[in-house]
């Protein structure tokens, strides 16, 4: 999952790029899907085999709404990299709108669950479109690869030419909006699939094809209807092998080295980046638990939270403000299982300002690598931010409207 640019600062960095818009607001049913009243999963149980797909029964749909299904023409068979068991695949769609609408709730499925590690939706307005088709007119087969984002000059979603609008993992279902909250889609604009693709259990050999398809709910809005912003809030990865571990990539630069080979030089280029950007002093500090504060630059509601991390993921907390008497815990994800990652809708709404601090904390698990049938076949490594499974993130994704004041 490439990390989108925040409307936030980093202590001590300069500010960054408009945050694209996710629709994945946090009003209404989705609230369900965050609940966990079993007990804590175990490593294997938390990161096993896929455990579930998007194919339950949607909610009904409210008054105002309908279903737009979109499926891609034709089915794709992941070709990685050599060297790599991971490819990132983008295909576009033509939604047809003739009459701008507001996306009120999403549903995704992969075709072959068994390969796909996750996927985003992201839509691109009108005058981003022939961008769009021209680079996908120049790739054989359907659609291109995409590691770092749509993968179009021109459509680029730190550039604000181009909006995520969801999320798809294993585990998650329908992600259902407030009937009042969604993302204004024009008409002339397309949407692009970004599959991400994992061949580990065949050792990066082909392993079946995939179509994906998505079910977009719609409205035509009304004056009420809020407009909704992701703010991504990331730290650094720096894993180091266990004690009981040793190889050529227990070395963090060879690590970063073998990352940029695999995804290109944007990708590998950003572990060192956060360090800089997050750490006091910037050297990295490695460990298991990792995090980074962001200054918040605009007035804003905060509605839900997603936390997303890789096979070694252990937990990921959001405070807002902490250690003073205004702080408080947004997200909280004790337990993290790749599995089951969900939208957590806040109890209540939460107000942020000019000012304000968000810091997110990410721990992580070098000794899951021995357990993992997915990674235990793989040789160790200091792990660092990187688009493969083998490789981790630690993101907050915080789903927000804009206050005026």
């Amino acid at each position: 999952m490439t990390k989108p640019e925040s409307p936030l600062r980093r202590f001590g960095a300069a500010a960054v790029a408009l945050a694209t818009v996710l629709a994945v607001a946090a009003c209404g049913p989705a609230a369900d899907n965050a609940a966990d009243d079993g007990a804590a999963p175990t490593a294997t149980e938390s990161h096993g085999a896929h455990a579930g797909t998007s194919s339950a029964p949607p909610q009904p749909l409210r008054a105002g709404e309908r279903f737009l299904e979109l499926k891609m023409p034709e089915p794709y068979t992941p070709a990685p990299p050599e060297g790599s068991t991971d490819e990132y695949r983008c295909q576009a769609i033509d939604p047809g709108l003739t009459e701008a609408a507001f996306l009120t709730g999403t549903q995704f499925a992969p075709e072959n669950v068994a390969i796909a590690h996750h996927a985003i939706v992201y839509a691109v307005p009108p005058d981003g479109a022939a961008a769009v088709r021209e680079h996908d007119a120049k790739n054989p087969g359907p659609g291109w690869q995409c590691f770092g984002g749509t993968g179009v000059p021109g459509a680029e979603v730190e550039e604000g030419n181009a909006a995520w609008l969801d999320t798809w993992a294993p585990g998650a279902t329908e992600t259902l909006l407030d009937h009042d909250a969604g993302f204004k889609l024009e008409p002339g604009g397309l949407v692009i699939f970004q599959m991400h693709y994992n061949l580990l259990a065949t050792d990066g050999k082909p392993a079946g094809s995939d179509r994906p398809a998505v079910r977009l709910r719609l409205t035509d809005g009304t004056p009420q209807t809020r407009e909704l912003e992701t703010w991504s809030l990331d730290a650094p990865t720096d894993l180091p092998c266990t004690a009981d571990e040793s190889g050529p990539l227990c070395d963090r630069a060879a690590s970063i080295a073998d990352v940029t080979k695999r995804f290109g030089s944007e990708v590998g280029e950003f572990a060192d980046e956060q360090v800089e950007e997050c750490n006091e002093g910037g050297m990295p500090r490695p460990g298991n638990t990792q995090t980074c504060d962001h200054e918040v630059e605009e007035p804003a509601t905060v509605f839900a939270g997603f936390a997303h991390m890789h096979m070694l993921g252990r937990s990921l907390k959001v405070e807002l403000n902490p250690g003073t008497p205004k702080a408080e815990v947004l997200l909280d994800v004790p337990q993290f299982d790749f599995d089951n990652q969900r939208l957590m809708k806040l109890p209540t709404p939460v107000e942020v300002a000019p000012g304000d601090t968000l810091r997110v904390t990410c721990t992580h698990d070098a000794g899951l690598r021995k357990v993992l049938p997915q990674l235990s076949k793989l040789p160790p490594r200091y792990v660092v931010w990187g688009d493969g499974t083998s490789d981790e993130m630690c993101i907050g994704i915080m789903a927000v409207s804009p206050r005026k004041s």
